[in-house]
């Protein structure tokens, strides 16, 4: 089975994930897309590069070599939607985020195709993901997992208006335990107090929890506060790092003003794993 993604070995319990960054697409599979579908405009652009602190963090990263087009790797291979009621993409999209058809005409994958795409793609993805977790646990016997994601600020099929800047995602403090989510907000709130007295960064920056984004499948799925793992999802404003019209340009200057901000989440993350797994095991 061949791997399919690239990953990057870390000690600390902090694993993210990135599984939209791909943008790999097979001949066979690109000769059947549009040409709308091929310019790639769903992408999770440049986060590898934006978290390029991960290494100073001892964190281990996991990230997708092939496009969600392809196939969606935070989707669950039975394709349950995440949001009922609301529109949203599949396992194996037919649509852009703004409508426009993936495929030619007649050219839809079939449901062999799907299944031969998720034994051939998917899966390797998520059995390293499992792999990584259950080293991690047996190393520190917690594992925080960061799903890491982005979107354009502007999706009228998803949300109305601007996107917030930072959104986090818990599945509504389900996939992870609740004084987790009460350390990031903590930080984002020092942020913003830092912002307003001392005016030291160059830019702030709006967050919500459990908004739009709740988190996908890898947050729900694997993050089991029970077993000790915990998860969450950062679903990312691209405007706040990139260029959101083709051709994606990562934008280095804005990049640079949120990057601190995002490694001190991840610190935050960090920290409250090493206290939490510390004061459980002075219970």
């Amino acid at each position: 089975m061949l791997k399919h993604y690239h990953f990057s070995k870390g000690n600390s319990p902090l694993l993210i994930s990135m599984p939209h960054v791909g943008t790999k697409i097979p001949k066979e599979i690109a000769d059947n897309m549009t040409s709308e579908a091929l310019k790639m405009p769903d992408v999770d652009w440049h986060l590898p590069l934006l978290y390029d602190m991960a290494e100073k963090h001892d964190a281990t990263v996991l990230s997708a070599e092939y496009m969600r087009y392809v196939i969606d790797l935070n989707r669950s291979p039975e394709d349950v939607c995440l949001y009922p009621g609301q529109d949203v993409t599949g396992l194996c999209p037919l649509d852009t985020f703004a409508k426009q058809p993936i495929y030619l005409a007649e050219k839809q994958p079939d449901e062999l195709e799907i299944r031969n795409r998720i034994e051939q793609y998917w899966r390797p993805y998520h059995l390293k993901l499992a792999a990584e977790i259950q080293r991690i646990h047996a190393i520190h016997g917690i594992v925080l997992l960061w799903d890491a994601h982005s979107i354009a600020s502007r999706v009228p099929r998803f949300f109305d208006g601007k996107l917030p800047d930072l959104n986090f995602g818990t599945a509504d403090m389900q996939s992870c335990d609740e004084s987790l989510q009460a350390a990031l907000s903590n930080t984002m709130q020092q942020y913003e107090n830092n912002f307003a007295k001392q005016s030291e960064h160059s830019q702030k920056y709006s967050h919500v929890f459990n908004g739009r984004f709740k988190g996908g499948y890898i947050t729900r799925h694997y993050g089991v506060p029970t077993m000790n793992v915990h998860a969450l999802q950062m679903e990312m404003n691209q405007s706040i790092y990139m260029q959101e019209s083709p051709h994606y340009a990562y934008q280095a200057s804005l990049a640079q003003a949120v990057k601190p901000l995002l490694s001190d989440l991840l610190a935050t993350c960090l920290a409250w794993a090493y206290q939490f797994n510390a004061s459980a095991n002075n219970d």
